[in-house]
């Protein structure tokens, strides 16, 4: 009798036990989970932690693979989604736009030689180039997906940057009839979880979840982290006009669960002042910034996974560890971290989180780069210039000119080649008013 429990699965054993949702979701975040990870039967010791999806009652591991920039290589992206399939990550996150594609195509690859009840996939509706507004381009585009994946479903798809406005909302999803389309595809199985990505104007955010009763969303991806908790709603100039404390709480309200995106702000959190990291530091010496900021998102218990785009097998061990199981933070470490963002939050730097949305750029600029080198030179306190006469002026000027120089080889990516023709603008998630910040990295370049 015992030899066949050990042969059930996991899910399997608890229903039998008569174990609940909940109580199943604590179990797994607190007990090893014996699998079997190869052909050899060899067992390894799994203690992600879950959260149960509403509705189906599936256990979604809190840590996902955010799949937007993974190594060019099948060989390279294999390991990486052995390594996670095996330590219990089963949430994998992609789009027909990342990588032009081959995201998907290496995604499905990867997935596709493990059973098919081991993970999954989330893709999205990426059709946010006017040409692809049409109906049938966007079915095409779904249909695609679909292909590259290599499924017969797709667990979790999502209407993809929603906020560009209401026209654009109309455009893309409403008027074509692509939504209606979709939401036949649930009812059909082929689409298991609906929902949407959100960036930019909150009145797109609104009216999607204002019409749950005829929509019924089943999840919301949202950028969430513990400076954008209550620190968003300035960006670059341009107002969004929601912190995430607010796009959380009403999902949390209308029952939507939450699927978050950009945790580490785009890695900004790994390059903050060093006055900022040592407070931390202080209280845990031994713990990176990432483990800090997926400590404090995945305490929030309407987030069903935290997204990480993870493509160096160093950070996919490290990301594992901090969720195996997660230890949620403390109100005194709550209270550290909102203090250490009301302090980022007057640091001058440019809100780019490298997502390379706004790529290619028509003239050749390296803008994430730019934006990048700008941000490091003003946590490092190179920038913002003293007045032009005081002391140090000239030295820190030319410390911003040798690194800038180092850190963009080509000139033909430098901020200086940018011919202010708004391209970029509508891409941008972050609503950054890009010209404007790369004309002021040319006029810090400017000797006087």
């Amino acid at each position: 009798m015992m030899e066949k429990k050990k042969d059930m699965s996991r899910r399997e054993f608890l229903r039998r036990m008569g174990i609940g949702a909940g109580s199943a979701m604590a179990l797994m975040a607190m007990e090893p989970f014996k699998a079997f990870a190869d052909d050899k039967k060899k067992v390894v010791q799994n203690r992600m932690t879950y959260r149960v999806q509403h509705g189906s009652g599936e256990q979604i591991s809190l840590l996902g693979f955010g799949m937007m920039r993974l190594p060019n290589n099948q060989d390279e992206v294999n390991r990486l989604v052995d390594y996670a399939i095996e330590h219990g990550v089963n949430y994998y996150d992609t789009a027909p736009m990342y990588m032009g594609g081959q995201s998907e195509v290496l995604m499905g690859n990867a997935l596709s030689r493990h059973p098919r009840d081991k993970y999954f996939v989330a893709t999205k509706m990426s059709n946010q180039n006017r040409r692809s507004w049409a109906f049938e381009d966007s079915k095409r585009m779904y249909e695609n997906s679909m292909e590259r994946l290599k499924v017969d479903h797709i667990d979790y798809y999502l209407l993809h940057g929603i906020g560009g406005g209401m026209d654009s909302l109309k455009g893309r999803f409403l008027d074509n009839g692509i939504l209606d389309f979709l939401m036949k595809e649930r009812e059909a199985g082929r689409i298991k979880h609906l929902g949407f990505s959100y960036h930019g104007d909150v009145r797109d955010f609104d009216w999607l979840l204002d019409h749950q009763e005829e929509y019924h969303w089943d999840f919301c991806q949202i950028q969430m982290n513990f400076l954008d908790w209550r620190h968003a709603s300035m960006r670059g100039g341009r107002r969004s006009d929601a912190d995430a404390e607010y796009l959380y709480n009403k999902c949390d309200k209308l029952g939507v669960q939450c699927v978050v995106m950009e945790p580490l702000r785009g890695g900004a959190f790994g390059r903050m002042a060093p006055e900022l990291s040592d407070q931390l530091k202080a209280v845990h010496p031994d713990d990176s910034t990432a483990r800090w900021a997926f400590r404090w998102v995945g305490s929030y218990t309407n987030i069903l996974t935290v997204l990480s785009g993870m493509n160096r097998m160093d950070h996919l061990e490290e990301n594992v560890k901090t969720f195996s199981p997660l230890d949620p933070c403390t109100d005194q470490e709550n209270a550290l971290l909102a203090s250490i963002a009301d302090q980022m939050s007057g640091f001058p730097t440019i809100p780019c989180t490298t997502c390379q949305y706004c790529m290619p750029c028509p003239y050749g600029v390296n803008i994430p780069a730019n934006f990048a080198y700008y941000n490091e030179a003003v946590n490092e306190h190179i920038l913002p210039l003293p007045a032009v006469g005081a002391a140090d002026y000239a030295e820190r000027k030319q410390r911003f000119i040798d690194g800038y120089k180092k850190a963009l080889t080509d000139e033909a990516t430098w901020a200086r080649k940018c011919q202010d023709c708004e391209e970029c603008l509508s891409k941008c998630p972050q609503q950054i008013r890009i010209p404007n910040q790369l004309a002021r990295i040319v006029e810090t370049l400017v000797k006087r």
